[in-house]
């Protein structure tokens, strides 16, 4: 499954909208996604599942790349 993780770059930092980064992670659960960024030191807001036509319209955005970890 692909999830879609909104987060901030620094665990510390108090997230704010308009810093509001994301990335895609290839996973089975969203326990595994945050196993899998735990070592980023990032500030996790939300994790969501991205599939169906949510997920084919997330590919069609240039920024798209699944992250492999």
């Amino acid at each position: 499954m692909i999830f879609k993780v909104y987060y901030q770059e620094h665990a510390g930092e108090i997230p704010v909208r308009e810093n509001t980064k994301t990335v895609f992670v290839n996973a089975v659960t969203e326990g595994e996604v945050r196993r899998k960024l735990k070592e980023r030191n990032i500030n996790i807001e939300y994790i969501q599942k991205v599939d169906g036509a949510h997920l084919e319209y997330e590919k069609q955005n240039e920024d798209y790349k699944v992250l492999e970890i």
